[in-house]
């Protein structure tokens, strides 16, 4: 993502150029990665309080007949109780990849399922709910593709709410959403159900789910934006996304969520965190959002605030997200001069700096960060300059990780072609005796004797 616009830049020499280059190609493939990486996530939603209500009875694999009488019994049961113990009985049952089988081979047992979902009971449409959930989250890709004619029917279900889309069982809409978001990751939904999505009304319906303020309910937002966050990983039509005020909605969930942060500890903020943060982070790099202006853009400074808030909390609270943050960051910053601007007038490149010994993977996006700051020219490494970069960076040079020392070499190459005291600091520091261990490696030779003809003769 370090890749600026092309006359952004103006290159000492051929070497800045050559550096960029090699960034953009090594960059985009990790973004690839990483997106697909994203869309094999399944999460399990189960409810423990409510399988300790039911006695901690082992589910039991059902038959097709046992599937047929529960699902004649949720139909057409004299009372609700009794039909609600039968769909109760079901989606248990459901939980056995043996039952999942059998109950897709049942001829209209789909159809019955989704039925229910349209029932005016709301304890038969949750129960059925948690039923399609359970299949949703098979790992049986026959299983998957049976749930798939249900989509249209979670569609029409899901877009006929009223304008706020808050339907009184929070409880229903949650598991839904999770069901919805399986769906999403199946191999067919880029080309047979996110088109039908983004051509609904859902897709605005889930920005007002995502709305910060007191409606915000964070188990149906969690739900949605993992759904969100599959959809804009497919890239079927996130310029849509955007012009539906996408980026601006999350940015200013973005701010809720930092302020929630400040005022409690209540670590559940991290569940919504982690979709949010990854919707931002894939959206950013549409090449839609370099044109797109007005409400649709994210406000500088205080994203950037925000983000750091996040960035302490993750520390914390929960270090694996960390990653996700500093992604969002490297995405603010890889072609926008504001950002790294805002980076720097905040006094935030010591704080960036703290997070490096955390472990290889955040130090190679702290340190991708400060090559998108570096990168944008002389003024930007002036700045950088002086202060403690220089001596975190030749401590990172003597870290075992190959990656994190390429990223260490790139970055002080670009400090030395644009701020060339850095070079003379470096070689006073004994710099090239720490660049001596990694003469060998054979993934750093060609950055490591390029650094010491830079630095010997700038």
């Amino acid at each position: 993502m370090w890749s600026g616009r092309q006359g952004r830049l103006r290159p000492v020499g051929c070497a800045v150029e050559e550096l960029r280059c090699r960034w953009r190609e090594r960059e985009a493939a990790l973004r690839k990665a990483r997106r697909e990486q994203q869309l094999i996530s399944k999460r399990l939603l189960r409810d423990d309080a409510l399988e300790e209500t039911e006695g901690g009875c082992v589910a039991m694999t059902l038959g097709e007949a046992e599937i047929q009488q529960f699902l004649g019994l949720a139909q057409r049961g004299t009372e609700e109780k009794e039909r609600e113990k039968a769909l109760v009985s079901l989606r248990r049952g459901l939980q056995h990849p043996e039952t999942q089988q059998a109950f897709i081979l049942l001829e209209g047992s789909m159809r019955t399922l989704v039925g229910l979902l349209t029932s005016n009971q709301a304890l038969l449409q949750l129960e059925a709910a948690r039923c399609l959930h359970e299949l949703s989250h098979s790992e049986q890709s026959a299983v998957a593709e049976a749930c798939l004619p249900a989509t249209s029917y979670l569609l029409t279900y899901l877009s006929s709410h009223s304008s706020d889309f808050i339907s009184p069982h929070l409880t229903v809409l949650e598991a839904l959403g999770y069901a919805l978001s399986q769906l999403l990751q199946a191999k067919e939904a880029p080309e047979a159900i996110i088109p039908s999505v983004l051509g609904s009304t859902l897709p605005q319906h889930i920005l007002q789910l995502l709305q910060p303020g007191p409606k915000l309910n964070l188990g149906v937002a969690v739900e949605f934006a993992w759904c969100l966050h599959y959809i804009i990983c497919s890239q079927v039509n996130n310029a849509l996304l955007i012009s539906h005020g996408c980026l601006s909605t999350l940015g200013l969930l973005l701010l809720d969520m930092a302020g929630a942060v400040q005022r409690t500890e209540d670590a559940r903020m991290d569940l919504l965190a982690c979709p949010v943060l990854r919707c931002l982070s894939n959206l950013l790099t549409e090449a839609a959002v370099e044109v797109v202006g007005g409400p649709n853009q994210l406000e500088d400074e205080r994203v950037v605030a925000a983000l750091f808030i996040l960035l302490q909390f993750f520390l914390q609270k929960q270090p694996s997200l960390l990653p996700e943050g500093l992604w969002l960051l490297n995405n603010l910053t890889a072609n926008s001069p504001s950002f790294c601007t805002s980076l720097l007038s905040m006094d935030l490149i010591e704080p960036l700096l703290q997070l490096l010994p955390v472990s290889n993977v955040v130090s190679v996006l702290v340190l991708t960060v400060l090559c998108n700051v570096a990168e944008k020219g002389p003024a930007y490494c002036q700045r950088l300059w002086p202060g403690p970069l220089l001596p975190c960076l030749i401590g990172t040079l003597a870290f075992s990780d190959t990656e994190v020392v390429g990223h260490s070499l790139e970055l002080l190459q670009l400090l030395f072609l644009y701020q060339p005291e850095t070079a003379e600091a470096f070689l006073q520091q004994s710099g090239l005796q720490v660049l001596e261990r990694h003469q060998e490696a054979a993934q750093l030779q060609d950055r490591v004797h390029a650094l010491q003809k830079t630095a010997l003769h700038r």
